[in-house]
């Protein structure tokens, strides 16, 4: 029996006919396999996690493993020198270079349990090479290590200052002492006399004396030639150098510290050539005290203005290596060119080791009109006068007060 609809008639088998790919702005992009990006995500996570667990696991193991030291009382003495601003790493590696540690392993490792290594100050220490990292560390924070420490003082001249039995050492003696160190058992020591010869002979500029300077100081007489040139200050003198070495090192440094106040610019106002603003500081700073510093150098300046002689004790005790304020008579009738009373000018060289006050006072001077000046109290501090009337007032004022 049939049905006249044919609702109950088998359908034909539908076949799909391949779809034309879209074009244009409506075309869809193929859909990427997602699970197969998982998988690759996945795996690239993992990778990246043994890779960085294996890294940090060798440096734990590195860090905690074994390190080169040494062992025993060490071989050789040797200088090393720390700089301002080192770490205790930048230590550890100066002295695995110098041969002092095996590896700078073995001085962090001992220094993390001593604090004084980050007090070491900058300088020059004696050490011995191949020595622990332990022995190291004790050796460095070790006071008696530290050599070569060198302290100029304001108004020290170049050679030794006798008052009676007291010896007051200049700055060749204090430069020879500062050399010496005791290496391997015999001591080391750049001498005075070797430090002068240089001084009298070598060439200036080589030695890195400014060169504002070289022209003034190479005409005076040689044993003065080197005074003034090095500034007050704390200097490090690395012990078993030559006196060339020793002398080019002091006076790079020095020449840092001029540069530093200002020199040679700090001159450009004065009227005079900046070495003669450097001799001009040192006149002020053997006369006076801090405090009168800028009066004096405006009696300087106005002394030399009126080519009135300088008549300054300072200047004529200088070359007779005394530190007396005052003078004798006949010493004050020697001829000479240091002697500014029977002269009128500067002297051709400075007389002292200058501060940067006494500098600055030289370079720019009190406002005044004083053409004397004598000590008058007991603390060093000075009466100034326009007059010699007001000056031998003033002298009598001194005696009255015992103020030499």
């Amino acid at each position: 029996m049939t049905d006249d609809l044919g609702l109950f008639e088998e359908e034909p088998e539908r076949r799909e006919r391949p779809r034309k790919p879209r074009t244009g702005a409506t075309a869809r992009p193929a859909k990427p396999d997602r699970r197969r990006l998982k998988l690759v995500v996945v795996g690239l996570v993992v990778l990246l996690i043994l890779g960085g667990g294996a890294w940090y696991g060798y440096r734990f193991i590195s860090d905690i493993g074994g390190y080169d030291d040494f062992a025993g009382s060490g071989e050789t003495d040797v200088v090393v020198e720390v700089e301002g601003g080192d770490s205790t790493a930048t230590i550890a590696n100066r002295l695995k270079d110098a041969g002092v540690v095996a590896s700078s392993k073995a001085f962090i490792s001992a220094a993390a349990t001593d604090t004084r290594v980050r007090s070491v100050q900058p300088g020059y220490y004696v050490m011995r090479t191949k020595i622990s990292g332990a022995d190291a560390v004790a050796k460095i924070v070790d006071p008696e290590s530290r050599v070569g420490n060198l302290q100029i003082r304001a108004g020290t001249q170049l050679d030794d200052i006798a008052s009676g039995e007291t010896i007051t050492p200049g700055v060749l003696t204090l430069i020879s002492k500062a050399s010496c160190a005791k290496l391997n058992g015999q001591e080391v020591c750049v001498s005075v006399e070797d430090l002068r010869k240089v001084a009298e002979t070598a060439d200036m500029t080589a030695l890195g004396v400014p060169d504002w300077a070289v022209a003034d100081a190479s005409r005076a007489e040689p044993k003065h030639r080197f005074e003034g040139l090095v500034m007050p200050d704390v200097y490090e003198v690395k012990p078993g150098t030559s006196a060339e070495e020793v002398w080019k090192k002091l006076l790079a440094d020095s020449a840092a510290r001029l540069q530093s106040i200002g020199m040679p610019g700090l001159a450009d106002s004065t009227g005079f050539t900046p070495y003669q603003v450097l001799v001009m500081a040192s006149l002020v700073q053997r006369e006076a005290i801090e405090a009168d510093f800028a009066k004096v150098s405006r009696v300087t300046y106005n002394r030399l203005a009126q080519s009135m002689n300088l008549q300054y004790d300072s200047t004529v005790n200088y070359v007779l290596d005394r530190p007396d304020i005052r003078t004798r008579s006949e010493d004050r009738a020697k001829a000479g060119p240091y002697n500014t009373y029977a002269g009128p000018g500067l002297p051709p060289t400075p007389i002292a080791a200058v501060s940067r006050e006494a500098l600055e006072a030289a370079a720019k001077p009190a406002e005044g009109t004083w053409l004397y000046f004598v000590r008058c109290q007991k603390d060093g501090t000075s009466c100034f006068a326009d007059t010699l009337p007001e000056h031998n007032a003033n002298i009598k004022l001194a005696d009255e007060n015992d103020a030499y």
